[in-house]
């Protein structure tokens, strides 16, 4: 199984919306709105994005950016840490759809502005992502793969036309992916996407996510990855950042909630999808796992958000508005 296709798939990615932004120095930017994670590519120009307790990033034509975790943050231009700010939602708003004009007489920068959610916002796997995504140009251009996604976005941002919405929705969900594959592909930090680039780690995530319900142990994990228990034990700790049984747990706890609240599974179907032996025991580690018995959380799913994990508290999907 692609477990990347997978995860992504759980935690249903839904495309918010795009807008250019024809910005001239001086000028500062803020991305703040609850929920949106923000998507930035720098068309022309250079400028500097800053994240909550994180130094500053300079960009510059060609960058792709992703704020995978909903942070907020600052895009400014260079040496515009001190201009006042702007609020990304209120120049949307002031615009009548076409390009957004900001900033002063200085130096011109132009960006593709988009922002996406996961509408699964409690969902685990987004833990293991990294807070900033940089794909980096080259000489002042994008990658060939990622200039094709620019083109296409602004083709359709400024053709628009019926069914425009959906068009721009898919362009920036392969876009989001293909973004993620090339950080799985170069990151050292620890969490699934770093998993999938080792070999042996992949392997058992592969076969994990492909049957939940396998009496899965710790030794037949290390089978399917090729090494000796201990071996493997310590290698997934270190690339995930969490114990092979302390994943699979949450695994399986994720596979039974979207059970109950998607499917209207009963609790005896849930259990032996996921390898539990009784509803009763089942039931006792949803209530670990998420602090809520499931007969309470699939009510609860009827009449409002999900549910996070440890917490027994509706959660309201954002709006999603650029």
């Amino acid at each position: 199984m692609d477990v990347l296709s997978s995860l992504l798939r759980e935690m249903r990615l839904e495309t918010a919306g795009y807008r250019v932004l024809e910005l001239r120095a001086p000028w500062r930017i803020s991305f703040h709105q609850a929920g949106l994670r923000g998507v930035h590519i720098v068309v022309r120009g250079r400028c500097e994005i800053a994240l909550e307790g994180a130094p500053a990033r300079l960009l510059e034509a060609g960058d792709l950016v992703i704020a995978p975790r909903a942070d907020p943050h600052l895009l400014y231009s260079v040496g515009g840490e001190r201009t006042p700010v702007l609020s990304s939602s209120e120049l949307a708003a002031r615009s009548a759809g076409g390009p957004i004009r900001a900033g002063g007489e200085g130096d011109e920068t132009r960006i593709v502005c988009g922002a996406f959610v996961f509408h699964e916002a409690d969902h685990p796997a987004l833990a293991g992502l990294p807070r900033f995504l940089h794909v980096p140009g080259a000489t002042d251009h994008a990658p060939s793969w990622l200039a094709a996604y620019v083109e296409a976005l602004t083709a359709e941002l400024f053709a628009g036309g019926a069914g425009s919405d959906v068009v721009l929705a898919r362009l920036s969900d392969a876009l989001v992916a293909r973004a993620l594959r090339f950080h799985a592909e170069q990151t050292d930090e620890p969490g699934w996407l770093r998993g999938l680039r080792d070999p042996h780690v992949a392997r058992a995530l592969a076969a994990l996510h492909d049957d939940l319900g396998r009496p899965w142990t710790l030794a037949s994990m290390a089978r399917t990855a090729g090494m000796s228990r201990a071996a493997f034990a310590a290698r997934f700790a270190d690339t995930m950042g969490e114990t092979p049984m302390r994943y699979l747990c949450r695994r399986r706890m994720r596979h039974v909630m979207t059970m109950l609240r998607d499917d209207g599974a009963t609790l005896a179907r849930a259990a032996a999808s996921v390898g539990y032996a009784s509803e009763a025991a089942l039931s006792a580690a949803f209530k670990r796992h998420t602090g809520i018995a499931p007969g309470a959380y699939r009510h609860r799913q009827r009449s409002a958000a999900p549910v996070s994990e440890g917490s027994d508290g509706p959660r309201p999907a954002p709006r999603p508005r650029l």
